[in-house]
């Protein structure tokens, strides 16, 4: 099965300062890039778990005793790794977004290039897809969706226009979806648009601005003090949720001060925002939009 190479795979790995003997977490396995060179780096008595919620991810399992791949989404990795009598990690790393599989396999209808099922689900057990999204949601919500998660401005007559064409037929395919679209893709801009659609309704059947907040707000919880989380994300709205928490310890607002003024964060950031340079991008075109942050919990 073809995985492409990781993103930013020494600089991601290089910021969780591994320890051998440590524990650590790659919650986005994929094909297991990253999780290989952490293993390089682990001792004999070091110990990684895996998370990956899409069932093709298996086929790319490690034969390590020293390597555990979880099947779910890492919005429970307290809870998994609780059941592995695992209470608290040397560093979690995170390669936000779709993996280059899941773009490259057409069915999966995660990718703009291919005729496929309404369909966007990264774990193929999930009830919510793309279809029951564009078929079945109210107004208001197609609404939401477009304007929240694509950050379009005419999400209310995007949402219109879907209403319109779903009450003659069901809209069954990516391509009827580009059709019924096409008057808001400008042929100098579509590609870029018709992303930023796909994206709308790609989180919203996966969850995957809630299942990254629980996420962030579980890894303070069982980073042990010092250790490190090392997390690449993809869009504004995933950097943005990243930046914040590491930045305050929330999502909005700001922490309370002390008397002095002062406030306490749960994290240090470790150096400056990290993209790959023009090589990696040319080497693997899904880096372009990579950014990764590095932070230690205090």
């Amino acid at each position: 099965m073809e995985y492409h190479n990781p993103v930013l795979l020494h600089e991601t790995v290089d910021g969780l300062n591994i320890q051998p003997g440590g524990i650590y977490v790659d919650v986005t396995f994929g094909g297991g890039g990253h999780s290989r060179e952490i293993l390089k780096r682990l001792g004999p008595d070091g110990k990684l778990f895996a998370f990956d919620q899409d069932h093709d991810a298996l086929a790319n399992a490690i034969a390590d005793d020293r390597f555990v791949l979880i099947n779910e989404n890492f919005r429970f990795i307290k809870r998994f790794l609780r059941f592995h009598n695992v209470r608290a990690v040397d560093g979690i790393l995170a390669d936000l977004g779709v993996s280059s599989h899941q773009f490259d396999v057409a069915e999966r209808g995660f990718s703009t290039r291919f005729d496929a099922g309404l369909d966007m689900r990264m774990n193929q057990k999930d009830t919510l897809d793309a279809y029951k999204v564009v078929n079945e949601y109210d107004e208001a919500n197609l609404r939401r969706v477009f304007l929240d998660y694509g950050e379009l401005k005419n999400a209310p007559a995007i949402a219109r226009v879907i209403l319109e064409a779903r009450a003659q037929q069901p809209i069954k395919n990516t391509e009827q979806l580009k059709t019924v679209l096409s008057r808001f893709l400008p042929a100098h801009k579509s590609n870029k648009i018709l992303a930023q659609m796909y994206q709308a309704i790609r989180i919203e059947v996966n969850q995957e601005m809630d299942a990254l907040k629980e996420f962030l707000e579980q890894s303070l919880e069982i980073l042990k003090p010092g250790g490190r989380l090392s997390v690449i994300s993809y869009h504004s709205l995933e950097d943005r949720l990243v930046k914040r928490y590491i930045k305050n310890g929330m999502f909005e607002g700001e922490p309370e001060r002390d008397f002095f003024g002062n406030f306490s964060v749960p994290f240090k950031t470790i150096g400056k925002l990290i993209v790959p340079d023009e090589a990696e991008i040319k080497m693997n075109n899904r880096a372009r939009s990579a950014k990764l942050r590095i932070a230690e919990k205090v």
